[in-house]
């Protein structure tokens, strides 16, 4: 079954990575580079700023904390126990591989990239709960973190198990994060009567 479960990981990888144009490499390097999201990430610290005036502080220190987290868990727990090498990395697998950057260290298990982001945009639906724009800013981070997380795929860097498997490490550390600052009454986390 486990062995079933790699080849369709495989056969799926090769699939998707295959669907590669000149025009779009380097949009996707743009998009899978975590430099470019910059100024996405000063944005953010505004709206904050907007949205929870004095009480920002303690929304960036647990979002900081929850990205620090997820990319621990990801790259210092996860890719080194697992072990599993990126798929650029493996000898049969590397020459089918439409790299459009560096391949990155050897193991992809499970990929940071959607750690962070499926982190930071799980936080943010559940800082927002009660906000008039949470629909729209649940639908803008969740659509981000899943056009980062399958850049890994098409840089040919990581499976999809990896970024699937990043996704929910990432959404489940931003849950238990959250539900951690509401037990400690931290500010604006913390809403009695509302559920998380």
């Amino acid at each position: 079954m486990l062995e079933q479960l790699r080849q369709f990981d495989l056969e799926l990888f090769l699939w998707l990575n295959q669907w590669h144009q000149p025009w779009l490499d380097p949009v996707m390097r743009f998009i899978t580079d975590t430099d470019s999201w910059v100024p996405l990430y000063l944005l953010l610290v505004g709206w904050f700023i907007w949205r929870f005036k004095r009480r920002a502080l303690a929304v960036v220190i647990v979002v900081a904390l929850t990205i620090t987290a997820a990319d621990q868990f990801a790259s210092g727990l996860m890719k080194p126990l697992v072990g599993r090498l990126r798929p650029c990395h493996e000898r049969t697998v590397a020459p089918k591989v439409h790299l459009i950057k560096g391949c990155g260290g050897r193991f992809g298990f499970v990929s940071s990239h959607a750690a962070n982001t499926f982190a930071l945009a799980t936080l943010l639906w559940l800082l927002s709960r009660g906000l008039p724009e949470r629909g729209k800013l649940g639908a803008f981070m969740f659509s981000w973190a899943s056009v980062v997380t399958y850049s890994r795929i098409y840089a040919g860097v990581h499976y999809p198990a990896d970024v699937l498997g990043g996704a929910l490490a990432g959404a489940a550390i931003a849950w238990l994060l959250v539900s951690l600052a509401q037990l400690a009454k931290v500010a604006p986390f913390y809403r009695p009567g509302i559920p998380a």
